[in-house]
């Protein structure tokens, strides 16, 4: 993987590099703020404009997709939390049916023993 990672980037590299020298023809460059830019070539003005717009849309791209995972996240732990309160009620309902089952066989246990008793 990093050899062909080494090879892309010595690829884009001299295609950088052909474009600058191809498109020498100087132009001026005129940003709303600053007029003291000098001329600069039509390849390398080129370059600079697409290094920036890869980095801001790299930079664009980090913070929207941790939005979104920040939302799958989210909506996980939603299904985790019902999937958790549903087995919580199984397990309450179940206990509950125990404790009254238990509560029958205390009560039908005394009542047998009550009945039981001799009259002496």
């Amino acid at each position: 993987m990093r050899f062909i990672l080494i090879i892309l980037l010595i690829v884009i590299f001299a295609y950088s590099l052909g474009l600058v020298l191809i498109n020498s023809t100087p132009v001026t460059v005129d940003l709303w703020f600053t007029h003291d830019i000098p001329e600069m070539r039509l390849g390398l003005l080129v370059l600079i404009t697409l290094a920036l717009g890869v980095a801001i849309g790299l930079l664009l791209g980090v913070q929207v997709f941790r939005v979104f995972q920040n939302r799958w996240e989210i909506k996980r732990l939603h299904k985790e939390i019902e999937r958790l309160r549903k087995e919580q009620i199984e397990i309450a309902k179940t206990a509950a049916a125990d404790a009254v089952a238990q509560t029958r066989h205390e009560k039908t246990v005394l009542d047998i023993n009550s009945n039981n008793q001799s009259p002496l």
